[in-house]
């Protein structure tokens, strides 16, 4: 048999390493596409985990009992429903009746059935999760079930309580507040100084060595672990200056400090993409460097800017580290009045509930987790909708 000839190889042009390379560039393809496809399938399963325990927290358990609104009841809340309903009844309700005589005299002497708050036992039974309760309470539930009177209703605590001892009264409404102020202060204090810091160093700073230590360190301090930032503002803003300890303004200034390196390296990367031909322009007219980089080159790199700001904030938001450091995971039941006032904040609220004995915390920080999530999405999308919006075509 005649042996065929490898015309390959009479080929000036062959390279006998080319199938070689080929086939390290197909598992190279096939590595980067299993690994993309495990990424998205652990996304997708912590998202249906998180979705799964934390969709039940917006549903909260009520029974309908007769409330007595009397001098006893007023002394002792115990005795404003039948005995046989107070372990089903949640006690933080029952300590509300006192207050609501007090606030509504019309209903002195009166009997009412109404709607309560049940306790976080009956919730988990009513839900089919694990409960502690006992059979003849198991019993009084079922009846009151079969009868309409004991039912899953919309929980607006969630959303309108602080913190509680008593996990089925206890929501986010002081930690949104808190966050709220203190991502505020965060924004005022390092946006402008992060923008006007971007400015000068890339439009009028020279190239020296003390602009160039200025940028290795910026560069350093966005790379650095954030529980740092939570020990430089203990050191500075309540040790040195002797700012109020878990209060919004404390925390914001802490933030700031974080959020700043990002902000600057952001909006460096922003004025960087304006072409000289913008400033040249700007140059044979006549105008200014001051005039060009305010009314030129500052407007066409705004939109890199506020993406850049926005996405810092969202990541300041998600932060714990620092903001346990100067005391704002402490248990604050009341949403701050002012930014001088004790606050805590989301993620520092849902580090406590996940160390909570009770059940019912799980599934209230996973709801707290779906919250949080949402306005981090939302911050995000909200950035890249501002960046194609205002983004220029060169």
């Amino acid at each position: 048999m005649i042996k065929k000839k490898n015309k390959n190889k009479n080929n000036p042009f062959y390279d006998p390493t080319l199938t070689k390379r080929h086939r390290s560039s197909k598992r190279f393809k096939t590595f980067t596409l299993a690994s993309l496809v495990f990424s998205i399938a652990f996304l997708v399963f912590f998202l249906f985990d998180i979705i799964g325990k934390g969709t039940p927290a917006f549903e909260q358990a009520y029974v309908n009992v007769e409330v007595t609104y009397n001098e006893a009841s007023k002394k002792s809340y115990r005795k404003a429903i039948d005995k046989k309903y107070t372990r089903i009844v949640s006690r933080a309700w029952l300590r509300t009746v006192p207050m609501l005589i007090e606030e509504n005299p019309e209903l002195m002497g009166k009997t009412i059935k109404t709607w309560v708050l049940a306790d976080d036992q009956v919730d988990q039974y009513l839900k089919g999760h694990y409960f502690k309760l006992k059979r003849k309470d198991r019993a009084l539930i079922d009846e009151m079930k079969a009868y309409g009177d004991a039912e899953l209703k919309f929980n607006t605590i969630f959303f309108t309580n602080g913190d509680s001892k008593t996990p089925e009264f206890a929501g986010l409404n002081s930690a949104i507040i808190g966050s709220i102020l203190t991502l505020i202060i965060t924004m005022l204090v390092a946006f402008p100084i992060g923008v006007m810091t971007a400015v000068y160093l890339e439009e009028f700073a020279d190239d020296n060595k003390f602009t160039q230590t200025i940028e290795v360190n910026i560069n350093n301090l966005a790379a650095i672990p954030s529980i740092l930032f939570g020990l430089l503002g203990l050191a500075i803003f309540i040790n040195l200056f002797g700012l109020p300890r878990s209060s919004p303004l404390v925390g914001g200034l802490t933030l700031a400090l974080m959020t700043l390196p990002i902000i600057i390296v952001s909006s460096r990367a922003a004025l960087r993409a304006v072409p000289d031909s913008i400033r040249q322009a700007g140059y044979g007219l006549g105008l200014t460097k001051i005039e060009v980089t305010r009314d030129h080159v500052l407007p066409l790199a705004f939109p890199g800017i506020l993406t850049g700001s926005i996405i810092g904030l969202a990541q300041a938001m998600g932060e714990t580290a620092p903001l346990i450091i100067i005391g704002m995971i402490a248990f604050i039941p009341d949403a701050p009045g002012s930014i001088m006032e004790a606050a805590t904040v989301m993620p520092a609220q849902l580090f406590t509930w996940a160390g909570m004995p009770e059940r019912m915390y799980i599934e209230k920080t996973a709801a707290g987790i779906m919250v949080l999530l949402t306005i981090l999405i939302s911050l995000n999308a909200l950035a890249i909708y501002l960046r194609k919006k205002y983004e220029v075509k060169w």
